[in-house]
């Protein structure tokens, strides 16, 4: 066990705890005024230590072992996400979250992300290298992803949806697929986009008219405003208007911590979570973000050399997945905030409040730790 720990990659380590301070002082930040969410930086401190704790755990123990066992996990994770719509709470319109005792919320789609991970690396470790084929590989990776993407939409949560897609296609961009394959997938995206778009624009009335409201406000307008922002009302564009003024009023230093008036007046929803990174662009203006931006570069960085250093293929698949994962979350939730991405409810990784959200990451981080420590060749055969 000890052999194993001392493996743990220490930079990562350093990295998390930046990060935890970084999150701690904005989440105090983002709730000191509201009685409503009091000791939320307390509890974001006792989220990163039983994160740390997960971390340590999810090092010693073998990631061999959920390899084999992917289809269990897939089994279990595709119930959760059908038991939620029975048994789970609406919150803001959407049905993704069990109550837990103690006030927590549990939200199945986020520990899904890792077992649709799980489950790719295993699909596409059966190949040892060689291409990938449309029928026995490709085919049942659209299958597998499929299921728990359409569920997830269904609650609907297009955020995590959204982040199932660009887990396959991060984990299919290393996984020698042929270039034939490529050119005709990036071709059906790319037609499908362009054609979602112009059945959205072209039946914009109609598609209001037949959905529901939870849709209409979890999804609808927020597409709505991202592509035709002079037709939405002020009240659709009021966070994502309001989160260009207050990044933009922070300037190259920021307004001071405590300080930000779009903050401190409730100009900005969900602050500590989803718009966090407002906090740090009106707080610590571009001084701020560049240093976070940088943690997140170094961290990612990290992860890839974890990968460059494994012997088993099925472990780098679940490395670039992970990659994949953050570096999309990083870059839609700083997106939305300045106006280059649609409003989703994808929160900042390690920053936003949230216990689900940060003790999936921190899981992820300790399977990272196990395959750098279960690397050793002569464990391969077994």
């Amino acid at each position: 066990m000890l052999n194993k720990l001392k493996k743990i990659d220490w930079g990562i380590v350093a990295i998390l705890v930046c990060l935890m301070g970084i999150s701690t002082v904005l989440v105090r930040s983002a709730t000191h005024n509201n009685p409503l969410y009091h000791n939320y930086d307390v509890k974001t401190v006792a989220f990163y230590i039983a994160g740390f704790l997960v971390a340590i755990t999810a090092t010693v123990f073998d990631y061999r072992i959920l390899l084999k066992s992917w289809y269990v996990l897939y089994g279990i994770g595709v119930a959760l996400l059908i038991a939620v719509f029975f048994f789970g709470a609406n919150i803001n319109g959407a049905s993704g979250w069990f109550k837990l005792p103690g006030g927590f919320l549990f939200q199945p789609a986020e520990i899904m992300k890792i077992i649709i991970i799980i489950g790719i690396a295993y699909i596409m470790g059966r190949r040892q290298g060689d291409r990938l084929t449309f029928i026995e590989d490709l085919l049942p990776i659209a299958a597998f992803a499929f299921l728990p993407f359409l569920l997830v939409m269904i609650q609907p949560d297009l955020g995590n949806a959204i982040i199932y897609i660009v887990i396959v296609l991060g984990m299919l961009w290393i996984g020698n697929v042929k270039y034939t394959h490529v050119l005709v997938g990036l071709t059906a995206v790319v037609a499908a986009v362009v054609l979602s778009i112009s059945l959205f624009t072209m039946f914009n009335s109609e598609i209001e008219t037949y959905l529901k409201d939870h849709h209409k406000e979890h999804w609808y307008k927020r597409i709505n405003t991202f592509l035709d922002p002079s037709q939405a009302s002020s009240d659709d564009k009021h966070q994502s208007e309001n989160a260009k003024i207050a990044i933009g009023s922070g300037g190259l230093s920021g307004d001071g911590y405590l300080k930000g008036d779009m903050i401190n007046g409730k100009f900005i929803p969900y602050p500590y979570s989803d718009s966090i990174f407002v906090v740090i662009g009106e707080e610590f203006g571009f001084q701020g973000s560049a240093i976070l931006l940088l943690l997140y570069f170094l961290l990612i960085y990290r992860m890839i050399l974890i990968a460059f250093r494994c012997y088993d293929n099925r472990a780098a698949f679940i490395v670039i997945g992970i990659a994949s994962m953050y570096v999309f979350q990083i870059f839609q939730n700083i997106g939305m905030m300045i106006g280059l991405m649609p409003i989703t409810g994808i929160t900042l990784p390690f920053i936003s409040y949230g216990g689900t959200s940060l003790l999936l990451n921190m899981l992820c981080i300790g399977i990272l730790f196990s395959i750098n420590a279960h690397q050793e060749k002569y464990e391969l055969a077994e």
